[in-house]
């Protein structure tokens, strides 16, 4: 068999696609396993965006291939959005690059920045998909812990202690997945004054900002945060879109062209009629988040039921459509703990430790479901119990 390459050592199949295949098994052979694992908003776009992709899809001259920036209109509304949502003002020609999915944007900065024997600083518990596109790229990672103690936030003293002279990159990304952490305008201060200090491009991933969260923040609206920060958004939460792969990255005009030298040999595109539909997404008003938020919150309660039937500790004001919960001492730890309740209970509940180490001890439930299934999973875990 041919050898794969050697940027492959250090990746692994995305846990979820492991997993999921093992439910799906088990649900062929009648399990009916209640997944409350993945963040997949179940919840449809607003009417209006799907009627514009209707309509758009049907006119002849929407077919062709699209400009590699993207199309004037979505630029115009994803600036717009940043600067009603955020108070940031972006430039529509030079500052925002629209993405096939902001998971793409994630590869994309990381093969476009990083080169073999550089280092970026990837967070502990964090996002799989930061450490994969660092190992990628060819670079290596380091490890910055986030404590509960600490409000899941950079223990500061600690990066400065480090040989940071070969990091170019640092990753960040609040409100935080999976522990729900809310920024602050003083973070992101001391994360922008790091980054300018040691010459290191913070790279933060916004995709969580409107969901269970009355202030969305933006590192780009920090004074000068364009010297030293890129941000990543997405359609995905926000507007119940993850499947039609619509993101954006924001930030200097530079930065901006070097990653669509990359991004323009890897696509060709996207299809217009969906960016036009995403253009109208980002202009419903705020009631279309209150709406979705709504949901949310009536779920959330639902999830704090479940989580202290199964005697783990967790924070009420999280932000995102996660619980992020700690389990008791007296279990082993979070993949034994998880198994348990597939097993016992047919409930899927994600291991905190795939984020990493740091997330041995803590499990996390997504809000991604209906009130009838969460229902039915507390009857479960009550019987489990």
């Amino acid at each position: 068999m041919i050898k794969t390459a050697d940027r492959l050592n250090n990746i692994s199949e995305y846990y979820f696609s492991r997993k999921l295949r093992e439910i799906d098994d088990q649900n062929k052979k009648g399990r009916q396993v209640i997944n409350l694992g993945i963040g997949s908003p179940d919840l449809p776009p607003h009417p209006d965006v799907i009627k514009t992709l209707n309509e758009e899809s049907v006119k002849p001259d929407r077919h062709s291939y699209q400009s590699y920036r993207g199309s004037a209109v979505l630029r115009n509304a994803m600036s717009s959005w940043y600067k009603q949502w955020y108070n940031v003002d972006l430039d529509p020609e030079s500052e925002i690059l629209p993405l096939i999915g902001s998971k793409e944007g994630i590869v994309h900065i990381c093969m476009t920045f990083l080169n073999p024997g550089d280092k970026a600083l990837v967070p502990n518990p964090g996002y799989p998909a930061y450490r994969s596109a660092v190992y990628l790229a060819g670079a290596d990672c380091i490890d910055y812990e986030l404590k509960e103690e600490n409000n899941w936030h950079p223990d500061f003293n600690f990066l400065e202690s480090l040989d940071l002279s070969s990091v170019k990159l640092m990753w960040i990304n609040y409100p935080h997945m999976p522990t729900g952490q809310l920024p602050s305008i003083d973070l992101f201060e001391k994360v922008i004054a790091f980054g300018k200090k040691h010459d290191i491009l913070i790279c933060n991933d916004n995709p969580y900002s409107f969901i269970l969260n009355d202030k969305p923040l933006s590192l780009l609206s920090v004074k000068d945060a364009k010297d030293t920060a890129i941000e990543l958004n997405s359609l995905s939460k926000s507007h119940n879109m993850a499947g039609w792969r619509v993101g954006l990255l924001a930030g200097k005009a530079q930065i901006i062209t070097e990653v669509l030298r990359f991004k323009s040999n890897m696509d060709s595109g996207m299809f217009l009629p969906l960016q036009l539909a995403a253009a109208k997404a980002l202009s419903l008003p705020g009631e279309w988040y209150e709406e979705v938020n709504k949901v949310y919150r009536g779920r959330r309660n639902k999830v704090f039921v479940l989580l202290k039937k199964l005697k783990t500790v967790f924070s009420t004001s999280q932000a995102g459509m996660f619980i992020w919960a700690k389990i008791d001492d007296s279990e082993k730890d979070c993949y034994t703990f998880v198994d348990k309740i597939l097993d016992k209970a047919g409930v899927f509940i994600t291991p905190g430790a795939i984020f990493g180490s740091s997330g041995n001890r803590y499990i996390r439930v997504s809000l991604c479901a209906p009130i009838e299934k969460f229902d039915e999973a507390i009857k479960r875990i009550e019987e489990m119990v």
